[in-house]
């Protein structure tokens, strides 16, 4: 087991600007809106505005190699990957768990990874954002952790998603195998997705939320937009906002429209996985 208590003292008794982002969650508004908590933190902004396309990402180096990460920052060797505090956190014990070596975020043929490190991190849900779906470190594959009674017990009834549950990580990487191979995708890119897994009473519970849609439409600072770009913990019920403006807005109706934007409803999904089921068609 991950000894996270132990790390996590250790880590920001040297790092003073982690230490007061996470003193300063005790202070983050929170309201909730139907079936959504919303959460204002202003310390999100370099994630949520984020800028993710090709050319920004060659043009800055990469935060989460080793060369490059701040000298505080201290870590624990797991396997390929290497296990670090966010300095940036939305969870009260925020994870973030690089691989060792520069290479694109893709979760194909790392599902077994992730649910060992679910085990390894009891109370703890470990999560995965797509490279369009919320990272905001395409280039580098990554998963991260926070604790898992921070989030809500299922993700809100608007979105469509599958639960792949097993008692290995073979069984539950062979079911999210098959899913993967059904979902859309573009190209040579992966299907867009955020995955969340808890290691529950001795089982895999692996939740896999497709998505078709990067941002909402409404994304931006200007006027009647929203700075709102979600990942994981968004969909999962606890919606980040980092502007004060978007985090008193936001109403039901805005969350409602994320949501319709960027997840299938189930009947879109039936259609995504089968074709053969458009309207006009047998």
């Amino acid at each position: 087991m991950i000894d996270v208590k132990t790390f996590f003292d250790k880590q920001l008794a040297v790092w003073p600007k982690a230490r007061g982002n996470f003193d300063a969650l005790s202070g983050v508004k929170t309201k909730t809106v139907g079936e959504t908590r919303v959460q204002f933190n202003p310390a999100r902004i370099a994630s949520t505005g984020a800028k993710v396309d090709a050319a920004s990402i060659k043009k800055r180096a990469c935060f989460l190699c080793e060369a490059n990460r701040p000298a505080e920052q201290i870590g624990i060797d797991w396997g390929e990957y290497t296990v670090l505090v966010n300095p940036f956190p939305i969870f009260p014990r925020h994870l973030t768990i690089p691989c060792k070596s520069h290479v694109d975020q893709r979760i194909a043929g790392r599902v077994g990874d992730m649910c060992r490190l679910a085990a390894e991190l009891p109370g703890y849900v470990v999560f995965y954002n797509g490279p369009r779906c919320g990272a905001s470190a395409p280039d580098h594959m990554h998963f991260q952790a926070g604790n898992a009674d921070f989030l809500l017990a299922e993700v809100p009834s608007q979105i469509a998603c599958f639960k792949l549950v097993g008692s290995t990580p073979e069984d539950v990487e062979k079911q999210f195998d098959d899913l993967y191979a059904s979902l859309p995708a573009v190209g040579d890119e992966e299907p867009m997705m955020n995955v969340l897994c808890r290691y529950e009473d001795g089982r895999y519970v692996l939740t896999v939320i497709p998505r078709k849609r990067h941002r909402p439409s409404f994304y931006g600072d200007g006027e009647g937009q929203m700075l709102v770009s979600p990942a994981s913990v968004d969909l999962a019920g606890v919606l980040i906002t980092p502007r004060e403006k978007d985090f008193n807005d936001i109403d039901e109706q805005a969350i409602e429209k994320i949501y319709k934007e960027l997840c299938y409803s189930p009947e879109e999904l039936a259609v995504a996985l089968y074709p053969s089921r458009k309207k006009g068609r047998p």
